[in-house]
């Protein structure tokens, strides 16, 4: 009994760090959904579930999950400098303006409440840019949780931060909501148990059309959201 207790304070920090009411801003994106819906490529549960499929196997779902791995890892192990080069490397793959600012903005804000609410020895500062995932990975690693728990984790509530965002384009109700999230649950545990086992080589996307979105977005007349 006494070790499950101890497993279950580990992940604890979890619950706060991926909540939506950690101050990381990520209620503001879309990651291009709001595009997708503009354009009718989302227009109801299903085509919404094979949206977060795609983004999720080919897109940034998995690149995410990969970049977190190796940042959990390098940060595991004290390594600076291979933590800077994942950062470099994770912030160098946004394909526009808008999906940088969403992951250099929320990996910042993340980090510094991290820092200041959550202190610990093993965790590393960037004082620089930083990317979301990157920053989840530092802070999992510094603070004892698993790997494994850490990258699915981030992964699911990505998915339900885009199911709000859904949901408040209005292709989809919160009923049908709560039945895309529980579909994609192993989507996530899939992505998050391939990625432990992937190199940085292994890094790369085809959702072609949702990167040019971003572009799109940039200039659609109407936006709830910032990418």
């Amino acid at each position: 009994m006494a070790d499950r207790s101890s497993d279950l304070q580990a992940v604890l920090p979890l619950f706060a760090w991926l909540s939506p009411s950690y101050p990381v801003g990520s209620f503001a994106y879309s990651h291009t959904l709001e595009w997708a819906v503009e354009v009718g490529d989302v227009t109801r549960d299903d085509s919404l579930i094979a949206w977060l499929t795609d983004f999720m196997t080919l897109g940034a779902g998995r690149t995410d999950a990969i970049l977190l791995c190796h940042a959990w890892r390098a940060s595991a192990m004290g390594d600076r400098t291979m933590l800077r080069e994942v950062n470099d490397l994770a912030l160098a793959l946004s394909p526009s303006a808008e999906l940088h600012l969403e992951t250099s903005q929320q990996g910042r804000s993340f980090l510094d409440a991290t820092l200041a609410a959550w202190p610990t020895p093993g965790l590393m500062d960037i004082e620089s840019e930083v990317a979301f995932p990157v920053s989840v990975g530092m802070a999992a690693a510094a603070h004892g949780i698993p790997l494994p728990v850490t990258v699915q984790a981030y992964l699911f509530a990505l998915v339900q931060t885009l199911v709000s965002a859904a949901i408040r384009l209005a292709p989809i109700g919160q009923t049908a909501g709560t039945r895309v999230t529980a579909a994609m649950g192993a989507v996530v545990r899939e992505v998050a148990g391939v990625a432990e086992r992937l190199s940085l080589d292994d890094v790369g996307g085809a959702t072609f059309r949702a990167d040019l979105g971003s572009f799109h977005h940039e200039n659609q007349y109407t936006r709830l959201f910032r990418s």
